[in-house]
């Protein structure tokens, strides 16, 4: 049977009606999964022989240390972007097919999905070169199906959360604990994690433990979904009672203050909403990566880290304009919706945002002012240029939002056009040619002039540029309209 529903879905794939672009988003999601993993294969080759040669410790001993992370990150990586297969099976509900075998079709699904087992190919990688160099063959062996377990746990845990997002809250606000607790050396977590990680090495029947956790998580996950497997229940969209909102000193600022106070309920009231403030909040830290390697103290990565630190919000917000409003922009274009209006009070809120993020970016100024000044100048860029070509790539993205769940898109097809990829070139090329390029010839005052008069000019030109966007939105209404009335 979990063939026959196999075969149904490649069916599903030839015979859709974006066959060219389904193959195209196919084949960079093949490219991308490759290069990770090129680079987690070649990661557990230095890993082991680094630890080894380099610092002269038991790699086994050391990657057990670790464990504990690598386990938080993979639950984390499948609860934001692992998809939960439930809307290909709806179908099948209606149909003579007992739930049990759809239920365990979909919970096997998961297993397919390369946030399922990529990660596990470092410790399949890891545990063959210990092999190599005279690891006990049971030993590694059942060190590798306790840890492999540990993550394939996440993809049930990861269930669990997509339907309960304080638990997820809750989870995430411990893990912060924690990893305060073994930072500040009051508690020695990796040093548990290391005496709890090994003993599956050294004492191989402890690996049977973390084997048990994942059938009994299995067991328990199906009758979780056995229970809400209903088109009436648990794959139903859920209602909640709406609720009137207003900020009443928007209403001065006329239509554009009407559609601000739309945007600032929309972000407080749904969950995916919720999940851009949140990852505008998490980009904020972005610029620490800087101080991890030494690639992203060249101008240009400085450059790309101001853009994200002050930009987040406009990056992941902006381009899905108009599909946040998917589910009644028809309604709308019904309606004689002022077009700039409605595009100039998505842009006022990206930047009232933006230039919140400039100020919050001080703190960076500990590490050096010439880090801030760099973030400030791109601040100044965001909100003068890239505000704008954010405008215009939504335009191209027809992909529906549904609100009311999580969102769980990488690198879906109705997010894909060639133009988007072209604006990319005036969004982050630009800006890090021209800021390397005169801070070479002129220091680092050279650059960030150079790149806030970009950014003012673009400010006061917004008028000039918003009639071209708008006039781009308008080309695009009808094909718009058409790919947001079509759900399949």
């Amino acid at each position: 049977m979990f063939l026959k529903f196999l075969r149904l879905e490649i069916k599903s794939f030839f015979r859709g009606t974006s066959l060219g672009i389904n193959l195209t988003m196919k084949i960079l999601r093949l490219i991308g999964i490759l290069y990770f993993i090129g680079c987690l294969v070649g990661g557990a080759f230095i890993a082991f022989f680094y630890i080894k040669e380099e610092m002269h410790q038991d790699p086994l001993k050391v990657v057990s240390k670790f464990m504990i992370i690598a386990w938080i990150i993979d639950l984390i990586l499948k609860y934001l972007w692992q998809e939960i297969p439930t809307q290909n099976i709806k179908p099948f509900l209606t149909m003579n097919i007992r739930k049990n075998t759809l239920v365990n079709y979909m919970l096997a699904k998961t297993f397919l999905s390369a946030f399922s087992w990529l990660s596990s190919l470092f410790f399949i990688t890891f545990s063959l070169i210990a092999l190599f160099n005279g690891y006990s063959i049971p030993g590694v062996l059942l060190w590798l199906i306790g840890a492999v377990s540990l993550l394939y746990m996440n993809n049930f845990i990861n269930i669990f959360f997509n339907g309960k997002e304080t638990l997820a809250v809750i989870t995430g606000v411990c893990f912060l604990g924690i990893g305060a607790l073994g930072y500040y050396n009051i508690v020695p977590v990796l040093y548990y994690s290391e005496s709890v990680f090994f003993s599956f090495y050294e004492k191989p029947y402890f690996a049977l433990i973390p084997v048990l956790l994942f059938v009994i998580l299995w067991w328990v996950c199906f009758r979780y979904l056995r229970n809400e497997f209903y088109l009436d229940q648990g794959l139903e969209a859920k209602k909640t009672v709406g609720k009137t909102e207003n900020i009443a000193f928007l209403n001065k600022y006329g239509v554009i203050g009407a559609f601000i106070n739309n945007d600032i309920r929309m972000l407080r009231r749904n969950k995916v909403t919720k999940g851009i403030l949140f990852g505008s909040f998490m980009f904020l830290f972005y610029g620490l990566l800087m101080f991890s390697s030494s690639l992203y103290k060249t101008p240009a990565m400085m450059m790309v880290m101001g853009l994200f630190v002050t930009g987040g919000f406009q990056f992941l917000f902006g381009q899905r304009v108009p599909a946040f409003d998917s589910s009644y922009f028809p309604l709308m274009m019904t309606l004689n919706v002022p077009y700039k209006e409605y595009l100039k009070a998505k842009w006022w809120l990206m930047n009232i945002i933006t230039a919140a993020s400039v100020i919050v970016a001080l703190c960076y100024a500990y590490f050096g002012w010439e880090i801030y000044v760099t973030f400030f100048a791109a601040g100044l860029y965001n909100i003068g240029v890239n505000s704008q070509f954010t405008l215009w790539s939504g335009a191209f993205n027809k992909n529906q939002i549904d609100l009311n769940s999580k969102e769980k898109r990488m690198g879906q097809k109705g997010s894909f056009s060639l133009v988007t990829m072209l604006l990319l070139i005036p969004k982050m090329l630009l800006p890090m040619g021209v800021f390397a390029l005169t801070k070479y010839l002129w220091g680092i005052t050279g650059g960030v002039i150079s790149i806030a008069i970009i950014g003012i000019i673009g400010f006061f030109l917004r008028e000039k540029i918003f009639d071209i966007i708008v006039k781009q939105y308008k080309r695009e209404k009808y094909s718009t309209l058409d790919a947001f009335k079509n759900i399949n």
